[in-house]
């Protein structure tokens, strides 16, 4: 957790709840609030003109979404979507700044949150321009496991095939024979349709 929910109240943040595939911002829409998630999944995405669905971001319980944007005069750039039934605190953009001024350690812990996704970001990017498969999901699943566990097969990936297709810009009919060909040279286990790596 960023901050934490009672200095969130204290300034001023509301719980607003958000049903499954309801969306929390529009591509387009100016930032005006600080959106922190108590309980559920939200979706960073954009949707090609085809209709074809790109994922961002996919973030939990305890994580902060569309804070980078408060820092400037631009519309969001990508739509937040609630995935599952969500708990959100929301607080208003100078209330947002008034605490962080107030607060230097809360800033100091906000910056790493962002210098975080960034080197995400440069990662993913690289790794989406790659024409293999196989590089592209490992990456996303590097990226979901983190440094700290080193041991095989220690880690159940959180993702659906769809999201995996989605974070990488993949068919799902790619990711699936991809994913049977990673369990075939034991870069992932599958079990009962679960992934870990």
């Amino acid at each position: 957790m960023i901050i934490s929910e009672d200095l969130l109240l204290a300034y001023g943040a509301n719980y607003e709840t958000f049903e499954m595939n309801e969306t929390i911002f529009y591509e387009g829409n100016l930032p005006k609030f600080y959106f922190q998630i108590t309980h559920g999944i939200v979706e960073l995405n954009n949707y090609h003109e085809d209709g074809k669905e790109f994922t961002q971001n996919i973030l939990s319980d305890g994580q902060s979404f569309g804070e980078s944007f408060l820092f400037d005069d631009k519309v969001y750039p990508t739509n937040a979507t609630a995935k599952t039934t969500c708990t959100i605190l929301k607080l208003p953009k100078t209330d947002f700044f008034h605490l962080l001024n107030q607060h230097p350690e809360v800033s100091s812990r906000m910056f790493k949150c962002l210098a975080d996704r960034l080197y995400y970001k440069y990662v993913m990017l690289f790794n989406v321009s790659s024409p293999d498969p196989i590089l592209k999901i490992k990456t996303v699943m590097d990226c979901l496991k983190g440094n700290d566990d080193n041991n095989k097969y220690s880690f159940q990936i959180p993702l659906t095939r769809q999201q995996l297709a989605n974070l990488t810009g993949l068919r799902v009919e790619t990711v699936i024979r991809t994913i049977k060909k990673m369990h075939n040279i034991n870069l992932v286990r599958l079990q009962n349709r679960k992934i870990f790596y």
